[in-house]
């Protein structure tokens, strides 16, 4: 698919923005729409900016970048929901707000975003912004993962799930025993948090069943080693509050619950906003692997490292490799990937 490019396009001004950018434009006009000050639609004020902030003049540039900086992201959200909305303008954001998570994942998403844009973000992007990057499977390029995997903000879980590799896998990793190509992902040190007995959990249960509290309400209410107790010795009910929860000590510790359940498990597979955490887990384990349905959800999890999720096509049926063939949700190395033993698969079974 071609991508937007930046230059392509000319940048259309209203009437309104035209009047403060044009050349001999009042200056206390410019310096007005530089500080925000105009009453100007959100899409307009984001071009006047844009305009601004090549000024030649020192103090409208700055202003303009200052005021780009600050604005509230319910200005520049609507604006980013127009799939119309100009490369250019999308860059800027880009450039200027790159701290901005959830403004940046609307510019990942935008439908007209740049390539050029996206490997600024990739190359100079914090961790989180890196993690909806790598999301956006269907804009994921060779050359957006080189740019991430030598993001210095790029963390170890991440460049794994991307395809680095540290050091060299086994050559049969299937019969090993799923190397593990995750380092460990928690949320603090397991050995830092306090060890909650039995009895003393019974006793937070019972208390809180006295004052007719719900185990959606107890939950948020818990410490961290409590949640970790009740992920790891609770009901089903319990494991399907605590797998949502932030913490990667706690939902890690539900698939770790002797009760749990292949169909849970593959529930969890098919969650794209399952965490690395939990894909790391599912992955470490044999039988679960064993199990088809999880198997062809981690084909197509967002969070299941390159190669791992390439090893496990040649495990579907030919109809799951049609529909994943022809898939606009999954890299472009999964889908050719799938096109190439779907070709196999029907020329030995002369289809």
């Amino acid at each position: 698919m071609p991508q937007p490019d930046v230059g392509s396009v000319r940048l259309k001004v209203s009437p309104q923005v035209a009047r403060i950018v044009a050349p001999g434009a009042p200056r206390d006009v410019q310096l007005a729409a530089a500080r925000g000050a105009l009453p100007l639609s959100g899409a307009d004020l984001l071009t006047a900016l844009c305009f601004l902030c090549t000024s030649a003049d020192a103090e409208l540039k700055g202003e303009a970048v200052r005021t780009l900086r600050t604005l509230p992201a319910t200005i520049l959200l609507p604006v980013l929901d127009d799939p119309a909305l100009h490369p250019r303008l999308i860059e800027l954001l880009a450039r200027v707000r790159i701290s901005d998570v959830v403004l940046m994942e609307r510019v990942i998403r935008h439908p007209a975003v740049s390539e050029g844009t996206l490997l600024h973000l990739a190359a100079r992007a914090e961790q989180p912004v890196l993690e909806r990057l790598a999301d956006n499977q269907t804009r994921l390029t060779e050359a957006i993962v080189a740019a991430i995997l030598a993001n210095p903000h790029a963390e170890r879980l991440l460049k794994f799930r991307l395809g680095w590799r540290e050091e060299p896998e086994p050559a049969d990793d299937e019969e090993a025993g799923e190397t593990e190509v995750f380092p460990e992902a928690v949320d603090g040190n397991p050995d830092d948090i306090e060890e909650v007995s039995d009895e003393e959990l019974e006793a937070r249960l019972k208390e809180a069943e006295q004052k007719g509290m719900s185990k959606h309400q107890l939950a948020l209410e818990m410490r961290v080693a409590e949640k970790i107790k009740m992920a790891m010795t609770g009901d089903k009910e319990w494991r399907n509050i605590l797998v949502k929860d932030p913490n990667k000590l706690v939902h890690g510790a539900v698939l770790k619950n002797g009760r749990i359940t292949e169909a849970e498990v593959a529930v969890v597979a098919r969650n794209k906003t399952s965490s690395d955490e939990l894909i790391r887990i599912i992955l470490l384990n044999r039988d679960w692997l064993k199990n088809s349905d999880i198997r062809k959800s981690l084909v197509t999890h967002p969070k299941t490292p390159l190669p791992k999720a390439i090893r496990f096509i040649g495990s579907l049926t030919v109809d799951e490799l049609k529909k994943l063939a022809k898939s606009r949700s999954v890299s472009t190395a999964i889908v050719t990937t799938a096109r190439k033993e779907l070709e196999n698969r029907l020329k030995r079974s002369g289809g």
